[in-house]
């Protein structure tokens, strides 16, 4: 049975599911299917038929409802996989959901924070500040933990942080976080040697004009 994956190279949410059909061994079961959304487009009906939310990653699965949220997706596809990707033993799996927390919080800010520096009136100075803070915060505890990430097996928490990790090199690649978290820096080194990390690098498909995020995230120490 083939399943369907609505898809974007350049979705962060997109590559957290990519990277586990590589650690599962599910990507050739499945055919993606290029969809384009946007905030600012109307909303996609082939996305819409499969996600009443009109959000990708969709995946569609041939047995059942089309599933979305790239957290409800990979965990189906680690349970199809009995990967361990999401573990068993309870603590063990609390330190890899709270680390997929971290992840898929820090990139949501990260892209909201894009979206707002779009707007035709300008950014909200007050949401962007306070983007800022968490974004630094989040970072400095990731800089603490880097020795318990790099011993734990790789899991779901390591794919959210390498996907939100990636999305700073994309659209935030002047704030330099690699000098201001060394620790962290050398932890997603050794991530990158993977190759389910390595083979789903975000590209970028459709260039945009104006690199708006430019000199707007600045790290202090970790």
């Amino acid at each position: 049975m083939t399943m369907t994956l609505h898809w974007s190279p350049r979705s962060p949410y997109v590559r957290k599911v990519m990277i586990t059909l590589h650690e599962t061994g599910l990507l050739p079961e499945v055919a993606l299917q290029r969809s384009v959304v946007a905030l600012h487009l109307p909303p996609n009906a082939a996305v819409l038929a499969d996600n009443p939310l009109g959000k990708i990653p969709a995946l569609v699965t041939g047995d059942g409802p089309a599933l979305f949220d790239s957290r409800v997706i990979c965990e189906y596809l680690d349970l199809r996989a009995k990967a361990g990707l999401f573990p068993a033993e309870p603590a063990a799996r609390l330190r890899q959901l709270r680390w997929q927390a971290m992840g898929d919080g820090l990139l949501e800010m990260l892209l909201l924070w894009r979206t707002e520096l779009l707007r035709e009136a300008g950014p909200w100075q007050g949401i962007t500040s306070g983007w800022q803070a968490k974004v630094q915060a989040t970072m400095t505890a990731l800089e603490t933990e880097a020795q318990d990430l790099a011993g734990a097996p790789f899991g779901i928490g390591q794919i959210a942080l390498v996907c939100a990790l990636g999305q700073l090199d994309f659209r935030w690649n002047d704030a330099d976080w690699r000098g201001h978290f060394p620790q962290l820096a050398g932890v997603a080194a050794a991530w990158q040697a993977r190759h389910s990390v390595s083979a789903t690098m975000v590209q970028d498909d459709q260039p945009d004009a104006v690199d708006v995020t430019a000199g707007q995230l600045r790290f202090s120490a970790g």
